[in-house]
């Protein structure tokens, strides 16, 4: 490739970011579940504790399960995925914690009915990739083969 003409390398450089930027592309989704366990976190003076660290922590297990912070309105989120006392803990950075014991039973992990949400896919069908797909490759033999004329044009 350093026998290239400065022309051809960028012509392949140009062609290697066309064809591998849009081929690994893909969709996301999402879904909406009931049945979570939410924490709402407070001062003792009904202010929320907006934006507080919070650390979940399950029955018998030194790893954290989840951590993350509460929302403006105090409130934390989570799904517990086994039975006993869970342990949460939300932490202000200013000296206020509060540490909860969440005790969960079969009956307090039954989620209500799940709904999916719309489903962001990537744009193109896939006739139309198999279509680029197929225009890729004549482009590229088309370069080469201009590529490979020009060459013995020179000789």
């Amino acid at each position: 490739m350093k026998n290239w003409p400065k022309q051809n390398r960028f012509l392949l450089l140009l062609i290697l970011a066309l064809i591998s930027s849009p081929l690994y592309a893909h969709g996301v989704k999402g879904t909406i579940d009931r049945g979570g366990i939410c924490i709402t976190a407070q001062y003792d003076t009904d202010e929320v504790m907006s934006y507080a660290k919070v650390t979940i922590r399950p029955p018998g297990k030194g790893l954290d399960f989840q951590t993350g912070r509460t929302d403006r309105n105090g409130r934390f989120c989570f799904f517990p995925d086994g039975n006993g006392d869970w342990e949460v803990i939300v932490d202000d950075g200013m000296g206020h914690r509060l540490e909860l014991a969440v005790p969960i039973d079969p009956k307090s992990l039954v989620m209500g009915e799940k709904r999916t949400g719309p489903s962001t896919r990537n744009a193109l069908s896939k006739p139309v990739k198999a279509l680029m797909g197929v225009c890729i490759i004549f482009g590229i033999s088309g370069c080469l083969l201009w590529w490979m004329s020009k060459k013995r044009d020179q000789k």
